[in-house]
């Protein structure tokens, strides 16, 4: 599995927390459609446990209500970040092209988009 990392801010708090989460198997340069939206949806998680450490791990995840970037890393590659209106969530780096991460991620959103259920 790949690892990585996730800087998680709560609205309402002064700090930030770091979770390690391994949502794909293949390194980024060979992710699929279904690897992209299998890491959106473990960094929405890593931010949903934050808020509510309870919740079911298994809860159904939409691809909308959230807004997201691909940006380039001052150590090399590039980072995602999601905000929504619980906080935050930052995962990478990741050695991928931010033009072919950024389609994907369109991509996996305009696909998502039809889905009723939310974690938020």
């Amino acid at each position: 599995m790949m690892k990585f990392s996730v800087d998680i801010w709560l609205r309402g708090t002064n700090h930030a927390t770091t979770e390690t989460i391994a949502p794909v198997e293949r390194e980024p340069r060979d992710w699929t459609d279904v690897d992209v939206a299998d890491v959106l949806t473990g960094m929405l998680r890593a931010l949903e446990r934050a808020k509510h450490p309870d919740a079911d791990a298994g809860r159904p995840v939409t691809m909308r209500g959230f807004s997201w970037i691909v940006n380039p890393f001052e150590g090399g590659g590039v980072v995602i970040a999601l905000e929504l209106s619980l906080g935050a969530v930052v995962g990478g780096p990741f050695d991928i092209p931010e033009r072919d991460l950024s389609l994907a991620i369109e991509r996996v959103m305009s696909a998502g988009r039809s889905s009723a259920e939310s974690i938020h």
